[in-house]
C-alpha cells in the first residue's frame, strides 16, 4: 500500500472512529476485508484507480463540512440538523456499496504511436448483492451492526438525488421530495457528492495525466 493510500486509510478510519458510534470497528473491519480501501471509486470516470474510493469518500467529506459553514453563516438555525457525527458518517459511508463491485482486469489499447500496449482497468460485477446504489450502502452498514439515524439513512440512500430515478417509480420521485424536505442532511450529502466528483475530481485527474 502506498504512502498516499495508507494516509487516506489512516485519516477515514480515524474520522469514523471519531463518531464512537456502536459498530464503527464491526463496519471498518468489513471494509477491510472487502477491499473497500484499495478500490477504484469508478471504473472509467472520477479516481478509477487503487484507492480512488476512500479519496473520494474523504474529499466529500471535505466538501460537506465547507458547505456547512457557508450553509450555517447565512442559515444559523440549521446548525443542529447537520451534526458534524452524522456528516462524518453520510460522508463516508455512502459509497460502500461500490467496495465489492470491481474486479482488475489487463486490456490493450494503442500507444500515441500507434503501438499496441497493456493497461489495467476494472469490470463492473454487480452480482453480489444487486439491490441498487445507496439502499445497498445502508444495508451493508446496518449488517456490519452499526446504528444509523434516520437522517443518516435518508442522506445514504438518496446520495444520488434525482439520477437514482430515470427507470424507478412514482413513488420513488416522491420519496426523495419528502426526503429532501425533511432531512436537510441529504442535500447536503447529495451537493458534496455531486462536487467532488465532477469538479474536485476531474480537476485532479487532469492534473495527474
Amino acid at each position: 500500500m502506498d504512502k498516499t493510500l495508507q494516509d487516506n486509510k489512516e485519516r477515514f478510519v480515524e474520522l469514523l472512529k471519531s463518531t464512537q458510534r456502536e459498530g464503527v470497528e464491526s463496519v471498518i473491519k468489513d471494509l477491510e476485508s472487502l477491499g473497500f480501501f484499495e478500490a477504484p471509486a469508478s471504473s472509467t470516470q472520477h479516481l478509477n484507480y487503487d484507492g480512488g474510493l476512500v479519496e473520494h469518500s474523504l474529499n466529500v467529506y471535505d466538501m460537506a463540512v465547507m458547505l456547512k459553514e457557508q450553509i450555517i453563516a447565512r442559515r444559523p438555525d440549521l446548525e443542529k440538523l447537520l451534526p458534524t457525527e452524522s456528516i462524518i458518517i453520510a460522508s463516508l459511508l455512502h459509497d460502500v456499496c461500490k467496495a465489492d463491485i470491481y474486479r482488475k482486469v489487463m486490456r490493450r489499447r494503442k500507444d500515441a504511436i500507434g503501438t499496441y500496449e497493456e493497461y489495467q482497468a476494472y469490470e463492473v460485477d454487480y452480482s453480489n448483492l444487486p439491490i441498487g446504489h445507496g439502499e445497498k450502502s445502508v444495508i451493508m452498514i446496518l449488517r456490519s451492526g452499526m446504528y444509523l439515524e434516520d437522517d443518516e439513512v435518508i442522506a445514504i440512500r438518496w446520495h444520488m438525488s434525482a439520477w437514482d430515478l430515470p427507470f424507478q417509480s412514482f413513488e420513488l420521485s416522491k420519496s426523495l421530495n419528502v426526503a429532501r424536505d425533511k432531512s436537510p442532511l441529504c442535500s447536503l450529502i447529495h451537493t458534496a457528492d455531486t462536487l467532488a466528483a465532477n469538479l474536485l475530481e476531474r480537476k485532479l485527474e487532469i492534473l495527474r495525466s
